[in-house]
């Protein structure tokens, strides 16, 4: 009977351990899921973090390269207006030029008629002293001389026979 008790005991105490063990077991599972399911928020949060860097990273790669291609705009543009700048210049110089040789064609021109008329008024004066010589010089001794017309006048040229 002291052993059937000693038994009893032993195993009423074998009973309290193995429910002390599956209390213990069942709070180490419990802690474990935990763990796991903090692992598994972590993971999550890696690999979300990871995707994001990538993101990041290409992100940043655009940004670079629409910078790039912001630059190279930027350099054409300002070598249009240096070109524009460069042309006007040479316009202007051209204009001066231009309106200078305008000028020069004026006072030649002037000068052109104020030597026809010269001319026209010795022709005159020679045909009129040339009527009381032996020999009488007709007009048509004379080419007349034409003015041409046009977009640029031509110098005055007078023929004359003899």
């Amino acid at each position: 009977e002291v052993q059937v008790d000693e038994l009893q005991r032993l195993l009423a105490g074998m009973e309290k351990e193995h429910r002390s063990l599956l209390l213990k077991m069942k709070e180490g599972e419990a802690e474990l899921a935990r763990l796991r399911s903090v692992e598994g928020d972590k993971l999550a949060e890696q690999d979300r973090s990871a995707q994001l860097e990538k993101e990041v990273a290409m992100l940043r790669e655009k940004i670079h390269h629409l910078d790039d291609m912001l630059k190279s705009q930027q350099r054409k543009v300002r070598q249009m207006i240096e070109q524009l700048q460069n042309s006007k210049t040479v316009i202007q110089a051209k204009d001066a030029m231009i309106q200078e040789l305008k000028e020069r064609v004026a006072y030649l021109e002037a000068e052109n008629l104020e030597m026809h008329d010269r001319i026209e008024h010795l022709i005159e004066k020679q045909v009129s002293r040339g009527g009381h010589s032996s020999r009488a010089r007709s007009k048509s001794e004379y080419v007349s001389s034409k003015r041409l017309t046009g977009p640029k006048p031509l110098p005055l040229i007078r023929v004359v026979e003899t």
